[in-house]
């Protein structure tokens, strides 16, 4: 006679969905039952912004409800350390192996690797299998053997390599499932993410993207620089959480032969690129890849001084230019950021308050749901120019002509600045040139652009001897 098989653990972190799960469906192939587990780590608890944090709790409340659904008991929710965690829930369970999707970030890296010693000397195994990215960081190497520096290269051997196709779709009603012994229910959920967090509505709102005739995929390449036409996919948030996975949006787009499917898609490889560039320079979380950057002056937000004020300023959307305050705005309000503000409101933190970049990828992790460590530390520095892409530090925006061509009709500065709602047109962008003057509560800009232009390829030139 055959021994029974054992249970096993799908330990879920940034794969916080049933459909194409490749951790989820190895656990199920497995084991005789399946215990789904959720640690909340102290260590990633305490660094959570409130956006992180907030959708979180909603997306675990999401994903309960799921596995409630095919007829077990629900995700198990754990508070304490992996490395401590993992093993005793294994022992409880009789499960022999804890199955994850891979991760490459720095911290998780470190935490993964605790786990599967502290595991290993149980008698135990973390298995890893997938990612959470379309190719998985560290597949793709130059001729040379080298890590990509440059996304062009590392975008065309992505392309000639290719993605596999969307895992098998489990169905939960087939599992036996079983819950840990210690659970205990994660903090309530705010109702209004409970409606837009989680598997199901990001199914949902990805499929109704799709068909739209106007401002989806065909429309995408025109209109993803618009914020005031709302055309983008908002993925992020469930890309990042694991509601969808990218090889699932990269299969729809591929029966989509257009501009906008193909710009769709490049976005989902800059992913890729910036995951892979931080495995291999971890440092990149808090340095800059271009290490001579350290010389640059910068103006440190020291409590008290005229540069904490003007940070302050930033985050709260007070800076007087109102692209750059209806971009913060938006993310105060909604935990979210349209792509072209990241980059306005990013260069002017850098460019015109000549504050450094780490501060502002700070500020963005507070608050953004779907804050990312690779995605927001490494486009912080694509907008510094200390990046290892070829962007360079002169390329500064200016948020009135930025003003000017996105938001033409001032429907997004109306949205998220209401104070300048009545303000005409002709004078919406550079409302300081209003005859009636600036509407009441709104505040003068914060430093002159032109002036803070020099300053910064002065400061470029300091240090680089190049102007």
């Amino acid at each position: 006679m055959h021994a029974p098989r054992p249970a096993a653990i799908w330990w879920a972190r940034r794969d916080l969905r049933l459909a194409d799960n490749p951790a989820l469906l190895a656990a199920a192939e497995e084991g005789a039952a399946v215990l789904p587990l959720f640690v909340l780590d102290p260590v990633l608890l305490r660094s959570a912004g409130h956006g992180r944090r907030a959708w979180l709790m909603a997306a675990l409340h999401a994903l309960d409800a799921d596995l409630r659904a095919g007829g077990g008991p629900g995700l198990s929710v754990v508070e304490g350390r992996p490395a401590e965690v993992l093993p005793r829930v294994a022992a409880q369970a009789g499960a022999t192996t804890v199955h994850v999707s891979a991760d490459f970030a720095p911290y998780g890296r470190r935490r993964d690797a605790a786990v599967a010693r502290a595991l290993e000397e149980a008698g135990l195994a973390l298995r890893p299998t997938g990612s959470p990215y379309g190719v998985a960081p560290g597949t793709l190497r130059t001729q040379a053997g080298q890590p990509f520096q440059v996304f062009s290269p590392f975008h065309r051997a992505w392309l000639a390599r290719g993605v596999h196709g969307p895992a098998p779709d489990l169905d939960p009603a087939q599992v036996s499932w079983l819950e840990a012994a210690d659970r205990v229910t994660p903090e309530a959920p705010d109702p209004a993410l409970v409606a837009v967090a989680g598997e199901q509505h990001a199914r949902a709102a990805w499929r109704s993207w799709l068909a739209r005739d106007e401002q989806g995929p065909a429309d995408y390449k025109a209109l993803h620089n618009v914020p005031g036409a709302d055309a983008t996919t908002h993925l992020s948030p469930p890309l990042r959480w694991g509601h969808l996975h990218p090889r699932t949006v990269l299969a729809d787009l591929a029966g989509r032969p257009s501009e906008g499917a193909a710009a769709l898609a490049r976005q989902v490889v800059w992913r890729d690129f910036y995951a892979d560039v931080l495995l291999h320079r971890p440092d990149a979380v808090t340095a800059p890849i271009k290490r001579d950057f350290v010389n640059l002056q910068v103006d440190e937000p020291v409590p008290g001084s005229l540069a904490a004020a003007r940070l302050d300023a930033w985050e709260q959307g007070r800076t007087g230019y109102p692209l750059v305050d209806a971009g913060m705005r938006q993310m105060l309000a909604e935990g979210w950021m349209h792509n072209r503000l990241r980059l306005v409101t990013g260069s002017f933190l850098v460019k015109d308050l000549h504050l450094p970049w780490w501060h502002g990828a700070d500020v963005y992790m507070r608050h953004l749901r779907d804050g990312d460590v690779a995605q927001n530390q490494l486009n912080w520095q694509w907008v510094a120019g200390c990046g290892n892409d070829p962007a360079m530090y002169v390329r500064i925006f200016n948020p009135v002509t930025q003003s000017e061509k996105f938001d033409p009709d001032g429907t997004y500065i109306r949205r998220y600045v209401p104070e300048l709602a009545d303000v005409p047109l002709v004078h919406l962008h550079t409302p300081w040139t209003n005859p009636d003057g600036l509407p009441r509560g709104y505040p003068h800009p914060i430093v002159d652009h032109a002036t803070e232009r020099r300053e910064s390829l002065d400061r470029y030139a300091a240090f680089t001897g190049r102007g």
